[in-house]
């Protein structure tokens, strides 16, 4: 087991937070995770960054514009987890890389033995093809790589059967369809009722996000039955800001995330 939101208490949700590698800068973003380590948060979902993503909405394309102009690809990324991962007591890492920017020129062998020899806890790739769904099966399984894998609430039985047999580092159940930065539209009805079907069959724990924004967001997911909660445009629009204004990122990304934190007190 990889032991994502393993270390949480029994009585609160987990928390991970979804960020693109070089957004901020890499020096200034080692000192982030830094942070969320410190502060226990339990995820960090660290994308490569690539370009005109059909699921993001502008927040975050606009966060992975500046990282590619920044030149940050898969090497940069891999170089720079491999001095921040063996210093993390409590934060786990989860690399999303994108299918067809960063993945398709590599055999799938050789990007996911590259992603296991840096360390990374757990592996989502984002637009894989059906057809190479078993070569990476086999590639996760060989490099002894925790897999993410992903579905929506309303995605058929056989879809959410077939992510819940392949994830092996959590359960990633989008609750809407539409693109990120939204807020959380999802009816609870068909959200608690996908989860609890994803509860009879899955071996790890299920995250939620699409549309998380708060700490009241994330707590009304854990009545559904999450296991955990994905907060991504909301606190990547906090280091925007911080950028734009010349701010502390670092501080204000600590701010940010001590009010929507299951761990933090009550405000």
């Amino acid at each position: 087991m990889s032991g994502f939101f393993a270390r949480r208490p029994p009585d609160r949700p987990g928390l991970a937070v979804f960020l693109n590698a070089g957004d901020p800068p890499l020096p200034v973003l080692a000192d982030v995770i830094r942070m969320l380590d410190d502060c226990r948060v339990d995820c960090l979902e660290l994308a490569v960054p690539f370009p005109h993503s059909v699921t993001d909405g502008p927040v975050i394309r606009r966060s992975a514009q500046r990282a590619l102009a920044d030149g940050v690809g898969l090497g940069e990324v891999l170089d720079f987890l491999g001095g921040v991962l063996p210093r993390l007591r409590h934060l786990r890492v989860a690399l999303l890389a994108d299918w067809s920017h960063t993945v398709r020129d590599l055999t799938v062998p050789g990007f996911v033995r590259r992603v296991a020899d840096a360390g990374l806890h757990g592996l989502l790739v984002h637009g894989l093809p059906p057809r190479l769904r078993d070569d990476c099966l086999e590639a996760v399984r060989e490099a002894g790589l925790p897999l993410v894998a992903t579905c929506y609430a309303a995605s058929a039985a056989e879809v959410k059967a077939a992510a819940a047999e392949c994830a092996t580092a959590y359960l990633y159940l989008v609750a809407h369809y539409g693109r990120s930065g939204g807020r959380l539209t999802a009816d609870h009805q068909e959200l608690a009722a996908a989860l609890a079907a994803l509860r009879r069959t899955a071996s790890v724990p299920i995250a939620v996000g699409f549309g998380v924004r708060s700490r009241a967001d994330i707590d009304l997911l854990h009545g559904l039955g999450a296991d955990a909660a994905v907060v991504g445009s909301a606190g990547v629009a906090r280091i925007e800001h911080a950028l734009a204004e010349g701010a502390d990122v670092v501080e204000e990304f600590h701010t940010f995330v001590r009010t929507i934190s299951p761990y933090s007190p009550s405000r």
